[in-house]
């Protein structure tokens, strides 16, 4: 088995959060697109960078409405958090030409949700041979470009 080592996540786990704070919603409320890196809006959703990516370009796709669990999805928010899902994998494809996907979601904070009160779906690229000498020896993950180019690369392709 393979292990995806994000020591980098450690500044979110360790920080302060409030109960009645939810980043997701936060982002969705504010209307600060750009500050809060979010880089699209539909009826039922949005699209968000991670700002503790696992690599360049890690996504997640969050219902607009603050729910905790996948079986709480309707019909209509589940065909367009997909349809988004399918269009920014192919954003994603003309950007940054990974080798493949993760696409996932943990469903609460024992499955691995760091966030879960508010579901998302994570989408990864992967290239052949992302994790390297330095992530193995040093437990150190390397990304090779600022959360700011990543969102105007992603952007200018919406």
């Amino acid at each position: 088995m393979k292990t995806l080592w994000a020591p980098w996540r450690m500044a979110y786990i360790l920080s302060e959060k409030k109960p009645e704070d939810c980043v997701f919603c936060n982002a969705f409320r504010e209307r600060k697109d750009e500050e809060n890196y979010v880089l699209f809006r539909s009826k039922h959703c949005f699209v968000i960078m991670n700002i503790y990516p696992y690599n360049p370009g890690h996504i997640m796709v969050v219902p607009n409405r603050h729910i905790d669990h996948i079986k709480l999805l309707n019909e209509q928010e589940r065909a367009d958090i997909f349809q988004v899902m399918q269009t920014f994998c192919n954003i994603l494809e003309t950007a940054f030409k990974p080798n493949g996907f993760n696409i996932g979601m943990n469903i609460g904070s024992t499955a691995g949700a760091g966030i879960a009160d508010h579901i998302h779906f994570h989408i990864v690229p992967r290239w052949n041979g992302d994790t390297n000498f330095i992530s193995t020896v040093c437990d150190t993950k390397v990304i090779s470009e600022s959360l700011r180019q990543t969102y105007n690369k992603i952007k200018e392709l919406i």
